[in-house]
């Protein structure tokens, strides 16, 4: 249950208070106090947040203040009409103290009570979801997310959609929704014409016999530099140059090649077959170290034969018409530029199969919400692809919530899109090496922690801090804005960084080991806490937030709402051991102290294994 209750039972505290001033709220609507329509309510109990300084409670609400607004009245007074309502709500008397008088221009503080904090931490310490209760209302959420050119080796710009899509996924999952995640891979557009043309033209049997996925990369970067013909790019290559030279239609070329490979051309579906195992074989490995996998991986070419029926099924219910010898979808009128869904010259578009996959998804899955983790680039084109599918009229399309959940750039310190020292995109691959190699020189620094690793725990650890690291710094960003990526902050032991996490919990399990505690045992019998110093009472009504956080990103796709929660977890733990002695104490306030520790430690390990990051014992 997500609400009110005795020990064994699950607690949102927030939930519990907002659905008291709902009740508050609707009881002052009947009686004619301020009008509120049903409709207002949501955004006013949203209000119900924590409160900023301790002193003044536990949660605060600040909707006296637009409902004073909206009536014309003291934002005082009608805090005092709310407050007279909500102690007298269902459940409120269980878990909230009396609310006291309103505070400055009406802010409403409620602090939760003590004895009912420590039954629900205790209910947390024995619970293997640690207190969070599932959603009543679960939803099936389809996420799409990474989808990477296969044809080409997965590079930085790629991290962003992979790890935020991975820890929406793994969120909404344990929040209790039923997940199915989708990897459309771009395995069928023209860099497959590339490399065809490169294999016919200039491929070396050698080089692909003894690295198929080296010979691949390499004449996917030759051909599109021969295709785009960019002089500079041609200066600075002379091989590309010399092919440019031998084959000024090369761009031309490329394109037949592409449309003979969706023709069903033999030798080129062929081909394409030979080398999808390799592609694949390759991004899988970049996904294996990222701990990311998928429940499903229809690419492109999963779609190809539902095009020319998208195409015609559009044009046949007025939706697409012809212009300029191509098919579009005119969403804004004649004189704007339609969403085009079929070329002049019969190719298909990123459109056309995005409208297919719709279909497919609403059809097979049936989703109630469907997740584009995407750069922020797209978000015209999904703007225009999820109105087409709503006009379109799918049955069951307008049950289905269609987002598109943008995200900005991977930058340099230089404040440009990051590339390595010779302008090339930074390959995803050398970006984990070198996260691993930088964090194997910060575990091999050196203290008695550190000193009793051997070879294979040093680099179980390092990989584990370096690509935690780089997941970190990217979902610890406001998805929505650019940033600039640095090795060197993201590996700090200090701030709000993965390493600085991971050592939180090493440090709790340092406890544990020191003290020889039976923590099983200690999770059966906890019945109850002392909560008698504030600085437990603060680290005991912290982590009751978790399912407060999750909560947060689940409402608007930002897992920074969730690396900024643990980094406050970690701090409040922090002050807590830092001041108090937990090994030391005694009797049931060492036991109270260890639980919380416990707790803690589960949580810390247990949010960042939401986000996909690991932990380790040891740092």
């Amino acid at each position: 249950m997500n609400g009110a209750g005795g020990p064994g039972t699950r607690v949102n505290l927030r939930a519990a208070l907002r659905r008291s001033f709902r009740h508050a709220l609707e009881s002052l609507a009947a009686d004619g106090v301020v009008a509120i329509g049903p409709d207002e309510i949501e955004p006013l109990l949203e209000q119900v947040r924590e409160t900023a300084d301790a002193k003044f409670g536990d949660y605060s609400g600040t909707m006296a203040m637009p409902l004073a607004k909206k009536a014309g009245r003291k934002p005082r007074d009608v805090a005092i009409e709310i407050i007279g309502r909500l102690a007298a709500t269902p459940g409120y008397a269980d878990l909230f103290e009396p609310p006291g008088d309103p505070v400055g221009p009406g802010f409403i503080n409620v602090r939760v009570k003590d004895e009912a904090l420590a039954a629900a931490v205790a209910t947390a310490v024995s619970d293997e979801r640690l207190g969070v209760a599932a959603v009543e209302a679960p939803l099936t959420v389809v996420v799409d997310f990474s989808s990477p050119n296969v044809a080409k080796p997965m590079h930085v710009g790629h991290i962003r959609s992979t790890v935020i899509g991975d820890a929406l996924a793994r969120i909404l999952r344990f929040r209790g929704h039923a997940v199915i995640t989708d990897n459309h891979l771009g395995d069928w557009g023209t860099q497959f014409g590339m490399i065809l043309w490169g294999w016919k033209h200039c491929r070396d049997d050698a080089a692909f016999a003894a690295d198929p996925t080296a010979e691949l990369g390499r004449l996917y970067r030759l051909v599109r530099k021969v295709a785009d013909a960019k002089p500079e790019e041609l200066a600075a290559d002379p091989a590309a140059a010399a092919l440019a030279a031998k084959h000024p239609d090369a761009a031309r070329e490329v394109l037949a090649e592409t449309a003979k490979l969706h023709e069903g051309d033999a030798e080129n579906r062929a081909l394409w077959e030979a080398f999808m195992p390799v592609c694949r074989g390759e991004i899988d490995r970049i996904y294996a170290r990222l701990h990311v996998s998928f429940d499903h991986t229809l690419g492109e070419s999963f779609f190809q034969p539902m095009l020319a029926a998208t195409v015609d099924d559009l044009a046949s219910k007025g939706l697409a018409r012809e212009s300029r010898g191509a098919i579009g979808v005119f969403l804004r009128g004649d004189d704007a530029p339609p969403l085009l869904i079929r070329k002049a010259d019969g190719a298909f578009l990123y459109a056309t199969t995005d409208l297919a996959t719709i279909r497919w998804r609403v059809e097979h899955w049936k989703p109630d919400r469907i997740l584009y983790v995407v750069d922020h680039r797209q978000s015209e084109h999904f703007e225009q692809v999820f109105e087409a599918a709503r006009r379109w009229g799918l049955a069951g399309i307008d049950d289905v919530d269609l987002v598109h959940v943008g995200f900005g750039t991977v930058l340099g310190e230089d404040g440009r899109p990051f590339k390595t020292r010779a302008g090339d995109t930074v390959g995803l691959e050398a970006l984990l090496d070198e996260g691993v190699e930088r964090a194997a020189a910060v575990v091999g620094s050196g203290d008695e922690g550190r000193a009793g690793m051997n070879d294979a725990d040093r680099r179980h650890v390092a990989e584990t801090v370096g690509i935690g690291a780089i997941k970190y710094a990217d979902l610890s960003q406001n998805r929505t804005t650019d940033y600039v990526f640095s090795f060197d902050k993201m590996l700090q032991l200090t701030g709000n960084t993965a390493a600085y996490m991971q050592y939180a919990v090493a440090r709790v399990e340092g406890i544990f080991t020191k003290g020889g505690v039976d923590r099983e045992a200690l999770r059966r019998g906890c019945s109850g806490l002392r909560l008698a110093d504030p600085k437990e009472r603060a680290l005991a009504l912290e982590l009751l937030r978790f399912g407060e956080a999750l909560e947060d990103v689940e409402n608007d796709s930002r897992p920074n709402v969730l690396t900024a929660w643990l980094y406050d977890l970690a701090g409040c733990y922090s002050t807590f051991y830092d001041s108090l002695s937990v090994l030391k104490a005694e009797g049931p306030e060492r036991d109270s102290r260890l639980a919380l520790c416990d707790l803690t430690g589960r949580v810390l390990r247990k949010g960042l294994n939401l986000l996909g990051i690991g932990t380790v014992e040891r740092m």
